[in-house]
């Protein structure tokens, strides 16, 4: 069933990259929602909190705008991230999805991209200098920061919270605020879409995604979403023949009818340097 109207669920801005792609790319007549409150469903400033998963609270944020505008045929929403890559330390990971729900059908598509391009990054300060050292290293002010007040060496917007430092002299200010209430000043990214640039390309690769998985129908029964939901290791190492952790093949499953397809890997052996058993 194509689609037609679709509200974004957004204050942040991210229908300028969200936005082209569903107009250009689906054919759909993107909408916003004027004076929607998506910070209701959690900040990256911690003033409030995420109470569910990135999945869960883009899934409550398309609810609730189509709630609003019930003539829309569906709705997008985007959720992202922030946290320690899992294998290369002290390094962080962004992660985003776009979620795109059809309320005529129920069919849920949900696009995603992890990059550790991003400059996610905080830091303590109780001096002037060592605040704007770390806006200049994040690229301020292209890229927002935020300030809030340090309790124990830990941010505490409950104290003192200002998120839209827009020149120097205004994160000065309010450094110098935050130090006089508490002693000390945490000074960090801003992490809202419309104040980080870097974070605003990685949404829009989970955008592009998205669309990737919106064009893949299940060759069965048509749904649209039909990917690669399982991956099969085991393909053979070129010298000893033995069962390596590469892929061999990735499983595509439609969430409608079931319809299952393997898709085999396009090297038929893996090279011996990941090989267990050559290099054990």
């Amino acid at each position: 069933m194509p689609l037609d109207r679709v509200v974004i669920a957004t204050m942040h801005g991210k229908e300028a990259v969200i936005g082209p792609l569903l107009r250009g790319a689906l054919g759909l007549q993107p909408q916003l929602l004027a004076g929607f409150d998506t910070d209701r469903f959690g900040t990256f400033s911690r003033d409030i909190p995420r109470r569910d998963t990135p999945l869960a609270t883009a899934r409550a944020k398309i609810a609730a705008a189509l709630e609003c505008m019930p003539e829309m045929h569906a709705g997008v929403a985007s959720e992202g991230s922030f946290g320690p890559h899992p294998h290369v330390p002290f390094v962080p990971l962004d992660t985003e999805l776009v979620m795109l729900l059809d309320r005529r059908d129920g069919v849920e598509i949900v696009g995603t991209h992890t990059t550790p391009r991003t400059n996610y990054a905080q830091r303590v300060v109780v001096d002037a200098r060592s605040a704007v050292e770390f806006a200049e290293g994040i690229g301020f002010p292209a890229h927002g920061v935020i300030v809030t007040a340090a309790v124990d060496g830990k941010p505490d917007p409950a104290v003192l919270l200002r998120k839209d430092n827009m020149s120097p002299e205004e994160l000065l200010a309010n450094v110098a605020d935050a130090i006089a209430i508490s002693g000390a000043a945490c000074v960090e990214t801003d992490m809202r879409a419309c104040r980080n640039p870097t974070r605003m390309r990685a949404i829009r690769r989970a955008a592009i995604d998205l669309v990737r998985r919106c064009r893949s129908c299940c060759p069965r029964c048509g749904r649209r979403g039909f990917v690669a939901t399982e991956r099969i290791a085991g393909l053979p190492c070129a010298s000893c023949h033995a069962a390596t952790a590469a892929t061999r093949a990735m499983i595509e499953v439609c969430a409608g009818c079931g319809f299952r397809r393997e898709q085999f890997a396009r090297e038929a052996w893996a090279d011996p340097g990941f090989c267990d058993c050559c290099n054990p």
